[in-house]
């Protein structure tokens, strides 16, 4: 299985293939960023409390998921997998979230090229469908998702 993990160059449709691979960096999760996002955006007692998150379903302190899918965000934008032209998002199939995301967790991502199909209404794109791992420091999957990704194709040379 083909593996890339720099981003050397930006990539078109052409140069993906089924199975390739694509790593991230790392980012670092604290107590106070986890807080701090739930505060505006999901502000649950197991996102904001550390005492009161002791006697939920998580048993302490735990990220959002929509955190851990904005943390997801920024190690795409920063990995490996860079298409021409940025991340565009068609739309996701499957997004899940296996564990919960703690304080002191190092988060980083891994992507796989499930599927290629050229666009048969626009010739000068395709959809990529990417499933997007995102592992704490001990290996385990925090979020899941299956994404449909906007590809440019390569353009034609001029003959």
């Amino acid at each position: 299985m083909p593996t890339d993990t720099t981003a050397a160059s930006r990539l078109y449709l052409e140069d993906l293939q089924v199975g390739q691979r694509f790593g991230s960096g790392t980012v670092a999760v604290t107590a106070e960023a986890i807080k701090a996002f739930a505060r505006e955006f999901d502000p649950q007692p197991f996102h904001v409390d550390e005492e009161a998150a002791k006697a939920t379903f998580f048993g302490g302190l735990a990220a959002s998921g929509w955190h851990t899918a904005a943390l997801t965000m920024k190690l795409l934008v920063g990995g490996a997998y860079q298409p021409v032209g940025g991340l565009i998002g068609g739309g996701a199939e499957d997004l899940r979230w296996p564990r919960p995301v703690r304080p002191g967790d190092v988060l980083r991502l891994e992507c796989e090229v499930l599927e290629i199909q050229p666009s048969q209404s626009r010739p000068d794109r395709g959809r990529a469908r990417i499933r997007v791992t995102t592992f704490n420091q001990a290996g385990e999957p925090v979020q899941i998702m299956v994404a449909n990704m906007v590809v440019p194709r390569r353009p034609a040379s001029p003959t």
